[in-house]
């Protein structure tokens, strides 16, 4: 069952949902908006020969911050990943479902490919997947309202919460490549002639 905008006030005030900091401006009938964050992890597309994933072959990537007030430029067809400034999670009876605005959508901008889904009891700065799908640049700034939360009750508590299914922890700064060991490239051999 999806809460509403009277249950997730009510969550927020019984520590059952977790939103900081939290704006009462940006509650929507049965959403709260999140924001845009100031980290942003960019591909190295010159060093990134091919992804391997089933190998755990990973880009090379970079971070980029940008300021308050400065810009991201995300180029047609780019795809980074992206902070949400605010702080959330759930307790073991609720999960949380990322979505995006439909404003944005029409102007070409996908928050998420996948990873729409939070776990209960995960407690973190998600991360966006921040695809351009239209054919001009999206100017993207920190602050500006990037995505929806949706809140739901669970018919019963979990039996295993993210704290033991998870690998991301509280702070998930790091966790764009910390997970990831990049794979060197082999050295051809060549042989002497005898």
């Amino acid at each position: 069952m999806f809460l509403s905008d009277v249950d997730i006030k009510k969550g927020i005030k019984d520590g059952s949902i977790v939103i900081r900091p939290f704006d009462t401006k940006k509650l929507q009938p049965v959403s709260y908006d999140v924001t845009l964050g100031n980290e942003f992890e960019v591909t190295d597309q010159h060093s990134t020969n091919f992804v391997d994933p089933a190998n755990k072959i990973y880009p090379h990537t970079r971070t980029v911050k940008v300021k308050d007030g400065e810009q991201f430029v995300l180029h047609p067809g780019e795809s980074v990943l992206g902070k949400q400034r605010e702080f959330i999670g759930v307790d073991e009876q609720h999960l949380i479902l990322l979505s995006g605005k439909s404003s944005l959508a029409r102007a070409g901008l996908v928050v998420h490919n996948t990873a729409m889904l939070f776990n209960p009891c995960h407690y973190f700065y998600p991360t966006f997947e921040l695809v351009n799908t239209s054919n001009v640049p999206l100017i993207l700034r920190p602050g500006m309202t990037i995505a929806q939360l949706l809140f739901a009750r669970l018919s019963s508590p979990v039996e295993r919460t993210y704290k033991e299914t998870g690998r991301y922890g509280a702070k998930n700064s790091n966790h764009f490549t910390e997970e990831r060991k990049i794979v060197p490239k082999k050295k051809r051999v060549v042989k002497k002639k005898k």
